[in-house]
């Protein structure tokens, strides 16, 4: 059980790295050689939990928080029309596994402005937003899954990375903040739901 929990929560960090890659841009992930986070096994769940919750969750967590830009939704945060116009090869397998997950993944998606417009958001203001949004998810019951970790990222820059889990589910929190980059993403999986991934799906975000 633990092994599979881990290839679970593997998969869904791979995938995740793999939408920031292919859906916002290279730049916005860890740096090379970062490991993702793995979480814990889960405990027995509440079946009433579910996506609902975790759309509940986060959306509390959230307005808590004080923000009001970007918005809490099933999926990724990327339109159909970015997945229709998915280039090469494996980019469109890619899309194609996104399209199917996307019901098992609860995300928030920032303001477009905090991207790739780093002098219309301090980054620290961002940070202090995504703190306050994780102590939000601590007092409805996420649990962190490892100690938060933050990594430099260029001579510049740096990459933090927080994990929690509730009810068979597990976030990623994500900061990358440069002179020239402001990136932020909260994203939620069903581990059931990523480990039924096949050897051939984990191959294609692995490679």
């Amino acid at each position: 059980m633990r092994g599979s929990t881990i290839r679970a929560g593997r998969a869904a960090a791979l995938v995740v790295g793999a939408i920031l890659a292919t859906a916002c841009g290279e730049g916005a992930g860890p740096p090379a050689g970062s490991a993702a986070a793995s979480p814990t096994p889960s405990p027995p769940s509440a079946k009433s939990f579910g996506r609902h919750g975790v759309l509940k969750d986060l959306r509390a967590a959230v307005a808590a928080a004080g923000s009001a830009e970007g918005k809490v939704e099933l999926g990724f945060g990327v339109s159909p029309q970015r997945l229709d116009r998915a280039g090469p090869e494996k980019e469109r397998k890619v899309a194609a596994l996104m399209t199917r997950l996307a019901p098992c993944t609860v995300g928030w998606t920032p303001a477009e402005t905090r991207y790739g417009s780093p002098g219309a958001v301090d980054p620290a203001t961002t940070r202090r937003q995504l703190d306050a949004v994780l102590s939000g998810l601590a007092a409805r019951g996420w649990k962190a899954t490892a100690s938060p970790r933050e990594t430099p990222l260029g001579n510049d820059g740096t990459y933090f990375m927080a994990s929690y889990e509730k009810h068979g589910w597990f976030l990623h929190a994500r900061h990358a903040q440069a002179p020239a980059l402001d990136h932020m993403t909260v994203m939620a999986t069903e581990e059931a739901c990523y480990a039924r991934l096949t050897d051939e799906e984990r191959a294609l975000i692995e490679d």
